[in-house]
């Protein structure tokens, strides 16, 4: 039942997080370009924009979901729910927002709904919230994890090429939430166990430069390229980093028989894929004007 109630929770956190990315799209796409000389003035700018505002608020809500359904379910299991928000993106976008979702768009919706079942069918019998973590395993994933988002923040100002940046920015920004998204599932299981004291720790910090990175990533990807597919890079960059964070440090169980382990590997496949199939960001500037 703790199981599925987390499920729950990480399906109704989906469900948030991808319409608050494309309310921030609409507002990050009316607000100015965002300078990281200036963070202060460029999240002011950002905030002003009554549709980031509103995408902000309603991501804080899918977060709360998330931070639940952390303390209820196994990361990498939370994390591959998340990613069938691929499948509200897709209908969000063309049904409320407006915005053309093609065919390899809606292809990899199915690849997503298909993975999700075969991952649910694999689930370990009474899986845990599995909060218990390798000291070093846990240092070295989010000091190498850290050091590649941040990478590819800068890869605008290393020559990568431009109609590449929104790809790059949507990508670092996924690498860092999932950075914070296990550093938060340490920080739970610390508070279950030792109460929140356990917040005075060093993945607190991890957890908030993780986010702060990934919320001016996040915003100017979707001023450099079209909400789809920066979304759904973003997603993917996301999962693939919390999943492995999942089982690398936290070490959540796989299936118990060998053709469990293939038809889970697979689902996480399948999963992975989906986020990746819609076609490489291009430049957005000319919907901001």
């Amino acid at each position: 039942m703790t199981l599925l109630l987390g499920l729950l929770l990480a399906l109704l956190c989906a469900l948030a997080t991808n319409f608050a990315f494309l309310l921030k799209h609409r507002g990050a796409n009316a607000a100015p370009e965002v300078s990281w000389r200036r963070p202060l003035r460029t999240a002011l700018a950002l905030f002003a924009s009554k549709w980031f505002a509103i995408g902000m608020a309603v991501a804080l809500g899918a977060w709360l979901l998330h931070v639940g359904a952390l303390a209820l379910a196994p990361l990498s299991v939370v994390q591959a729910t998340l990613s069938g928000g691929l499948v509200f993106l897709t209908v969000f976008a063309e049904r409320v927002f407006g915005l053309g979702v093609g065919r390899r768009q809606w292809i990899g919706v199915g690849l997503t709904a298909l993975g999700l079942a075969l991952l649910a069918v694999t689930l370990p019998a009474g899986g845990g919230a599995h909060s218990t973590y390798s000291l070093a395993a846990m240092i070295a994933f989010e000091s190498a994890l850290l050091a590649v988002g941040t990478l590819l923040v800068l890869s605008p100002r290393l020559g990568a090429p431009q109609h590449h940046h929104g790809a790059l920015l949507g990508a670092a920004a996924g690498i860092l939430i999932g950075v914070s998204d296990v550093a938060v599932k340490a920080l739970v299981g610390g508070v279950g166990t030792d109460g929140p004291l356990a917040l005075i720790s060093p993945w607190s910090a991890a957890a908030a430069i993780g986010s702060l990175l990934a919320f001016y990533a996040a915003a100017h990807g979707l001023q450099r390229g079209d909400a789809v597919p920066v979304i759904t890079l973003t997603s993917a960059a996301a999962s693939i980093t919390a999943i492995g964070g999942g089982i690398i440090v936290f070490g959540d169980p796989l299936a118990g028989d060998p053709l469990g382990i293939v038809v889970q590997f697979l689902a996480f496949a399948l999963v992975i894929a989906a986020a990746v199939l819609t076609p490489a960001p291009v430049r957005a500037l000319e919907a901001r004007s």
